[in-house]
């Protein structure tokens, strides 16, 4: 068999980073069992569709390396890709489950149902629904006679196509995540299949789709688990044997109570969009792990951990290599943390493994100055999470000081550290190969030779040059400085404090 698996994401705004997941682990099975990643749009409820959402899930998943084999923008022999130009496929379908007496006409109006939900409340009903028990007692083909329902249809009246779902049947499915689901059929109402302007609901086109597109795993977040018995009920309605099915654990909010949400990215601090979003009819901004600063590679290595792990004590995986360890049966039924502390370890560990090179270059489209870009690559690429604070973490390398640390300031500037500063400025005048290994023996012999302790004072010269009272590397830190502003440095100090 011929592994196939879909993302099937509704463009009705960004895609959450739980979403990515969920594409993710589809992708990591389809690669590994050497089968194909499709893409489709469920785009059935027009209502909710927000411009400019497709484009976003597309360039979401190509920036974490999530290759589509078939879809919208890939073509392929099973297209559309898009559900919005399938419409005329599911009424085919629909129509079928009503000739075989697997679905029917429902003409009740809105007010009906209304009645018909308010006497069931009435008679505290536990399971108020359009089901097997009440739609004998509503207006649909079921209980008219032949002849009303083909006049009602003659003249257009407004109709739904519902699902005739079995009065007593227990319902089972294996799921290769939660093991066997058993469900009764008098728990599920007979859900409208094509609704009165004719296009098809989600679960109707859902199974259609994944049946002619050949999909042979469907696998999903756990949301979905509700919903799976019933689409069990129509493959079978349809004659169809239904693909198997994995419903992938809940991502949990940081401190693990609660289901992840999208609020959870306007409110907190940290991002749960792959890419920034702006929405058009607010104006807000929701933040991205990308225009955070994430590196692609560290957010999949961090999304293929959130419910999975390859059993082994390795943390840092590429996606070639997550591809080769991935087996579907280790996924956890638990949700899974989003610990964005984690999220931003693994970022940490993909920047130090940068070549400096490359890290440099990205320093240089700020910077502009390929000599500087090296240098700070060297003094920061050990200390930071992200390669923008490389930059925004020393400040002073690149603007005046305007305040010194004044707890360091009465603790370490003391008349020891003052007498020792036209010492150091002498030394550093004298250097003149001006880099951090000759500034570091020059310093400690000159001062060495004057009967100071360079230990002493190290802190004293940092607080001179930096403002600061720690920081990277002191001596490399001079060296971008340069002489000539570590000295006027140096003696600004001595005016000033």
């Amino acid at each position: 068999m011929s592994v196939r698996v879909r993302f099937a994401p509704s463009p009705t705004g960004p895609l959450h980073i739980g979403g990515v997941r969920t594409a993710l682990y589809n992708y990591l099975f389809a690669k590994k069992m050497g089968g194909t990643m499709i893409l489709r749009i469920e785009d059935t409820d027009q209502t909710r569709f927000v411009e400019g959402a497709e484009e976003y899930i597309q360039e979401a998943l190509a920036w974490v390396g999530i290759k589509i084999d078939e879809g919208v923008q890939q073509g392929g022999a099973f297209g559309p890709y898009k559900q919005s130009e399938r419409k005329e496929i599911y009424s085919k379908y629909a129509q079928q489950l009503v000739d075989a007496g697997k679905a029917y006409y429902a003409f009740d109006t809105s007010e009906e149902l209304d009645e018909l939900r308010k006497t069931l409340e009435e008679a505290k009903v536990d399971n108020i629904s359009y089901n097997a028990v009440t739609r004998m007692q509503m207006k649909n083909s079921l209980t008219l006679s032949a002849d009303e329902v083909a006049a009602k249809l003659q003249n257009g009246e407004p109709h739904v196509i519902r699902l005739k779902v079995p009065l007593k049947e227990e319902i089972r499915f294996k799921d290769i995540v939660r093991d066997w689901v058993v469900v009764h059929s008098s728990t599920i109402d007979d859900k409208i299949l094509i609704k009165s302007d004719g296009m098809p609901t989600y679960h109707l086109a859902n199974i259609v789709d994944d049946h002619l597109m050949e999909i042979t795993h469907v696998i999903r977040g756990e949301e979905w688990l509700p919903s799976a018995p019933l689409h069990v009920l129509l493959y079978k309605a349809f004659g169809w044997n239904p693909p198997e099915f994995a419903h992938l654990p809940l991502l949990l909010k940081p401190e693990g109570n609660g289901k992840l949400s999208k609020r959870d990215g306007v409110l907190g601090d940290f991002p749960v969009f792959p890419l920034e979003w702006k929405d058009k009819t607010t104006g807000d901004i929701s933040r991205g792990f990308r225009e955070d600063g994430y590196y692609a590679d560290a957010v999949v290595n961090f999304l293929a951990f959130l419910g999975w792990n390859p059993g082994t004590e390795q943390e840092i995986m590429t996606l070639e290599e997550l591809i080769a360890a991935f087996d579907i049966n280790n996924i956890h039924k638990g949700g899974a943390r989003f610990d964005v502390n984690k999220a931003k370890w693994y970022n940490q560990m993909y920047l130090r493994q940068k070549d400096d090179a490359l890290l440099a270059e990205e320093l240089n489209a700020t910077l502009n100055d390929s000599s500087l870009s090296e240098k700070i690559v060297k003094l920061m690429k050990e200390r930071v999470t992200f390669s923008k604070e490389m930059i925004a973490e020393v400040p002073y390398l690149f603007n005046e000081i305007k305040e010194y640390d004044q707890e360091i300031a009465q603790k370490k500037w003391d008349d020891m550290a003052k007498s020792a500063m036209p010492v150091v400025a002498k030394i550093l005048e004298s250097v003149s190969d001006f880099n951090s290994t000759a500034i570091h023996d020059a310093l400690f012999a000159g001062l060495e030779a004057e009967g100071i302790k360079p230990g002493k004072i190290m802190q004293a010269l940092r607080l001179a040059l930096t403002g600061e009272g720690k920081g990277p590397d002191l001596m490399l830190t001079i060296e971008i400085l340069g002489k000539e502003k570590s000295i006027s440095r140096i003696i600004k100090a001595l005016e000033v404090l």
